[in-house]
């Protein structure tokens, strides 16, 4: 079993910046891809990024150029540094991890941004 929390949403302007935490605990030895998802009002959840235990890195077209995934595996932690925000970017992100035992969710952390 994994366990994942995020912090580090909240609200902020267009143009600004926030940067998400995604802390794993448990089998940790056991994860292979740490990752971002986001789900915005009426739309399903979609990738945001992922990074593997290579430092691989995967983004959705719209926020490529803008966020960066990284990963402190003395922490087992993922984080997300998202510039350049924009309305659209209004999503619960949810943290999400593909390790040995499965699948796994962190609860979210909501993202606003909005003038």
């Amino acid at each position: 079993q994994v366990q994942l929390v995020e912090s580090g949403g909240g609200l902020v302007q267009p143009g600004g910046s926030l940067r998400l935490s995604c802390a794993a605990s448990g089998s940790i030895s056991s994860i292979y891809v740490m990752g971002w998802y986001r789900q915005a009002p009426g739309k399903e959840r979609e990738l945001v990024a992922r990074i593997t235990n290579g430092d691989s890195t995967n983004y959705a077209d719209s926020v490529k150029g803008r966020f960066t995934v990284s990963r402190d595996n003395a922490k087992s932690t993922v984080y997300l540094q998202m510039n350049s925000l924009k309305p659209e970017d209004t999503a619960v992100y949810y943290c999400n991890t593909l390790a040995a035992t499965g699948i796994y969710w962190g609860r979210g952390t909501l993202v606003t941004v909005s003038s």
